[in-house]
């Protein structure tokens, strides 16, 4: 599940048709591209007990098929990529569509962000096992191609897996060029596949009947909903589709999955199923026993290749949905490295990939094949889904203003899909699925914490805050010593003297000729108009409050965006602009605010968290810090 993954650029409505359509395909459908490599075998081998036989076989697979339209087809490609925010998409995108489209029912709105950030901090987890299973699978090929070397499965998926983390510094841009050709080679191969077995089976087809899945929840009424824990396989990636949608635009997302990838992923569940049919004892490991045996080997390294691409999305996504938190103010600061000078969407971020390394080897080692995996496998998923669904239906019927009487009977299809698949998930928790759901559990707390740590904080600043006028006026009756050039103090709020400003005066005695009280604002909307960015008001004095407007996808460059300022009687030159900076040490206390142990938790994540001179992107030489400690 791909978080808005930086492969390509962000201007597709200059790109041809068909160059975009193949960098859709080689970004936004590695995950769910990749699925039939476990996604059978998870069902007919594992613990499911479906019988491989014929109502079996041609049940699972209309399960499959139709999941894949109503899930996909109708649900994703249809309606959600129409949710954009400013032609972004992904799970922060649409939670800051939602909290707009609430702001007249403040319990709701609060509520929707709580959704929004639980679904966020699900992804994490999903980040961690996707890269995991994925590599497993296609490595598992190895053992029926060459027989006696299982133990050598494990080291060479970790080799794979820490070779693609090491990379991730370096940036993507000229191995991301393949990535295109490679999926559309991938799905033309998945294809032949699945034409090669249905040709030896066709009876197969029958099961495009939806009669089928029917028929199998009525003979296999407590089986039924239970199988969609292993269905819902076949699904991964489908986030994905709306994630990217920022990248490459709804229509060849939409036209990728209709003309190649949808028909490619049927073909093949279908032709694995015919082998089935003529053969039970492939479900061991379908996908690969479906190839001939001299077309083995070649398999295994393209099944490699197009996991490692799959993997690749969701590691960059992790890093573009990092990106957007912090910028509303949900994660702490992080240092943000661009790995390409063209593209502003490919950045590297040092404590996620690292963190992302350690969780899938100890998954790799921890659960040791993709089968066992699979049991962590499709809670994050399926409830990443259940809170798409619950947040589209806010902006739906709030903000697009949807009739209900079409709307409503909709959603409540989408609803009841998403609760079954979470539900038939449910019980994976006690066999593996507990990780994604701690890890989810342990993100929403940091994610919660530094929120309302960061408010509680600005509360207390503010107690003894000074009010601006008030400063001013006694600037006038008692004029202090002023020094050519221009200070810039950064603060929160707007009508309010900085602590560093009368920190600067009690302990300097001056004060600068020209005065900015800058304030940098996180919109919910992805990007900031430059006509837009400033709001410039003269107080005299030489004192001027000015407010710079940045999207969560907008990169905070202060020292740029403050050259951009044009106002006759403001000066920014380098060489004469000296920004002053609070930086705030935090001593958790017995105060109302915040639990205790939130209050050390908090302290901890402010210690910690990148500054304010790197993350504007301030001149390391013009920058004076002044430190001050607050009770909690």
């Amino acid at each position: 599940m791909a978080q808005a993954s930086s492969q390509v650029a962000n201007e597709h409505s200059t790109a041809k048709p068909l160059s975009m359509l193949v960098a859709a395909v080689g970004v936004v459908y590695g995950d769910i591209g990749t699925s039939p490599l476990y996604t059978l075998k998870e069902v007919f081998s594992g613990e499911y007990g479906v019988p491989v036989n014929h109502d079996g076989v041609l049940g699972i697979l209309s399960l499959i098929l139709w999941s894949l339209i109503w899930v996909v087809s109708v649900k994703y490609v249809l309606f959600i990529l129409r949710a954009d925010n400013q032609g972004e998409g992904g799970i922060m995108a649409l939670t800051a569509l939602a909290r707009r489209a609430s702001t007249a029912y403040p319990r709701l709105q609060t509520l929707l962000v709580v959704f929004g950030l639980f679904g966020a901090a699900l992804f994490y987890g999903d980040s961690m096992i996707t890269p995991a299973i994925s590599v497993l699978s296609a490595v598992e090929g190895l053992g029926l191609a060459f027989e006696g070397i299982d133990h050598w499965v494990i080291p060479v998926s970790l080799v794979v897996l820490v070779a693609l983390f090491l990379i991730q510094r370096h940036g993507t841009a000229r191995i991301g060029i393949l990535f295109g050709p490679v999926m559309v080679a991938w799905f033309g191969v998945l294809a032949a596949l699945g034409v090669h077995g249905i040709v030896q089976h066709a009876e197969v087809l029958y099961a495009f009947n939806p009669m089928w899945a029917v028929r199998f929840f009525i003979v296999h009424p407590g089986m039924g909903v239970a199988i969609l824990g292993a269905v819902v396989l076949a699904l991964t990636g489908a986030e994905a589709l709306y994630a990217d949608m920022g990248h490459f635009g709804r229509k060849p997302i939409a036209r990728a999955w209709f003309a190649l990838v949808l028909p490619a992923l049927v073909l093949n569940y279908f032709g694995q199923g015919a082998l089935l049919l003529e053969n039970p004892d492939a479900a061991r490991n379908p996908f690969y026993l479906l190839a001939p045996g001299w077309a083995l080997v070649p398999l295994v390294g393209l099944s490699t290749l197009a996991t490692v691409i799959a993997s690749q999305a969701v590691i960059s996504g992790a890093f573009s949905l990092t990106r957007q938190a912090i910028q509303l103010g949900y994660v702490p600061r992080m240092h943000i490295q661009h790995t390409s000078s063209a593209e502003q969407g490919q950045i590297y971020i040092g404590a996620v990939n690292w963190s992302l390394m350690v969780g899938v080897i100890l998954l790799v080692l921890g659960f040791e094949s993709s089968g066992a995996l699979a049991s962590a496998y499709g809670v994050a998923v399926t409830g990443t889904m259940l809170i798409t669904t619950i947040l589209v239906s806010a902006v739906m019927l709030l903000l697009w203003k949807w009739p209900p009487i079409f709307a409503v009977p909709i959603l409540l299809g989408f609803l009841f899909v998403d609760a079954l698949f979470f539900t038939a998930n449910v019980p994976k928790i006690f066999q593996g699925g507990a990780f994604p759901i701690l890890a989810g559990i342990a993100l929403f707390v940091l994610m919660t914490t530094w929120k309302r740590g960061k408010q509680v904080l600005v509360d207390r600043i503010d107690e003894g805050s000074l009010p601006l006028p008030i400063f001013i006026g006694s600037i006038r009756v008692q004029p202090p010593h002023r020094v050519e050039g221009t200070a810039v103090f950064l603060t929160a709020r707007a009508d309010a003297v900085p602590h560093a400003l009368l920190h600067n005066m009690l302990h300097n005695q001056v004060l600068h000729k020209q005065v900015v009280l800058l304030t940098v604002v996180n919109e919910d909307s992805p990007r900031v108009p430059v006509q837009n960015r400033f709001e410039v008001e003269a107080y005299g004095e030489g004192f001027y409050r000015v407010i710079l407007h940045f999207g969560f996808m907008d990169e905070p460059d202060v020292p740029a965006a403050l050259n951009l300022c044009h106002l006759e009687a403001l000066e920014f030159s380098p060489m004469r602009t000296t920004y002053f900076l609070s930086r705030e040490t935090v001593i958790p206390s017995k105060l109302v605010g915040m639990a205790r142990w939130r209050g050390l938790l908090f302290a901890f994540l402010l210690k910690n968290a990148n500054g304010n001179l790197r993350f504007f992107n301030l001149p390391l030489n013009r920058v004076i810090e002044l430190g001050t400690q607050v009770e909690i």
